[in-house]
């Protein structure tokens, strides 16, 4: 048995027919063909057949029915991005029937379980939480940066949101202000060793106490040259602080800030197109929903003869609300595009953002480790400073320099005696 004709004029049934006094199954129409011969139409399905469908199952009760293979409809249009149509009318919509017109733009099952399933937030798709499994992370081992900032959060204010990337950028920047107060911080403390090491050689030259004599005196002068050898090592500790540690710190990333404004002008960009795509988006949606409420009320139009214009309107609506299904698709494509380029570029950056930051933390801790070997070196070079001097200071001798000082400045050993009368 061939199929049913589905051309332009197909019709319903005039009022008092079959369509009256025959309960079809749920979801199956009955309609004329120009020839006037009957045929019926599953709007769920898209089956057709000439065979009246058999009340107990909703199926067609004769074994030849013509099954259409196009695949499932999204809003009465294809998910393939082709409209929904019945046999040999692939060019028009399909006809929805009276009932089903306060569900248009939504009764499609398909339509629905889609919106229920994702949830749109600042033109960001996610899936919905409460029929959605937890999404596995790209980096499950780790507390990764490409893993939890996808959405945005309020600002400090709340007058407004704050982009997960900006979040991260902020974070880095602020590192990088850290890392030049630390660099600050080093310099600082060479000006204290540059004093300190001034202070220690002026205080070397001062003559106090240079006439005391004897080994005390040798003592004396060992303690007052320490200084000045102090001083020349505190002068290389804080000339090797700022060629090891200051200036490194100062100088790495210098083009940090200026590659972290390039990143983020890419990555809102890229949201700004997101946003774009997504207004194009519900401006087709709406414009298709209204074709469909036009199309179906030319349709009421025909069913109870008011005009014999309305099959020709029906014509034009058809073709205007494949137009319309056809430009939704269209933008629901071009908008997965610009969320798949900025998911690809958020996930890319993020993890360059985390190279980065692990890459200032340990530079910054080497040079940190650098410090305190210097210290460590300096204050050993302090001791062998000091170590002369305690060389000396166990050999004074108060007796031994009693001795050497009276065979220098003796004048005479003869007694004095008293007098005889």
């Amino acid at each position: 048995m061939s199929s049913p004709p589905m051309k332009p004029g197909m019709v319903p049934p005039p009022p008092g027919e079959e369509s009256q006094t025959v309960v079809l199954p749920p979801g199956w129409q009955s309609y004329l063909s120009p020839q006037g011969r009957r045929y019926y139409v599953n709007t769920a399905t898209n089956e057709t057949t000439w065979e009246r469908p058999s009340s107990s199952s909703g199926i067609p009760a004769s074994p030849g029915p013509h099954r259409s293979s196009l695949p499932p409809t999204v809003n009465g249009y294809h998910t393939s991005g082709t409209p929904a149509h019945p046999p040999e009318t692939a060019h028009m919509s399909v006809r929805k029937s009276t009932g089903d017109s306060q569900n248009l733009g939504s009764s499609s099952p398909s339509k629905k379980q889609s919106k229920e399933n994702t949830i749109t937030i600042n033109c960001v798709t996610f899936p919905h939480p409460d029929t959605m499994p937890e999404q596995q992370l790209l980096k499950p081992t780790e507390w990764s940066y490409c893993d939890y900032f996808w959405a945005d959060k309020k600002d400090s204010q709340g007058n407004g949101t704050v982009a997960g990337f900006e979040l991260l950028l902020q974070k880095q920047l602020k590192g990088k202000q850290m890392q030049k107060e630390m660099s600050e911080f080093i310099r600082e403390r060479i000006k204290i060793e540059e004093e300190y090491a001034k202070n220690l050689a002026k205080l070397s030259q001062n003559s106090l106490a240079a006439q005391e004599e004897g080994s005390l005196g040798e003592a004396w002068a060992q303690v007052k040259k320490s200084l000045a050898d102090e001083a020349e090592v505190h002068l290389k500790f804080s000339a090797k602080l700022h060629s090891e540690v200051e200036k490194p710190l100062m100088n790495f990333r210098e083009n940090f800030k200026k590659d972290m404004k390039k990143c983020d002008h890419h990555i809102a960009d890229l949201r700004k197109q997101l946003a774009s795509r997504y207004a194009a988006v519900e401006k087709a949606r709406k414009a298709l929903t209204e074709r469909q409420r036009d199309l179906e009320m030319k349709t009421q139009q025909l069913e109870i003869k008011l005009s014999n214009k309305t099959e020709e309107d029906i014509k034009k609506a058809r073709r205007k609300s494949t137009q319309a299904g056809d430009d939704l698709m269209r933008c629901v494509d071009l908008y997965n595009q610009a969320q798949s380029k900025w998911f690809e570029e958020m996930v890319t950056t993020t993890l360059e953002l985390e190279r980065l930051e692990v890459e200032r933390v340990e530079m910054i801790r080497q040079h940190l480790c650098q410090y305190t070997q210097l210290r460590h070196e300096t204050d050993m070079f302090n001791q062998s400073t000091v170590e002369p001097v305690d060389q000396l200071l166990r050999k004074v001798d108060p007796a031994k320099d009693r001795e050497l000082w009276v065979r220098e400045h003796k004048t005479g050993s003869i007694r004095p005696v008293d007098m005889e009368i």
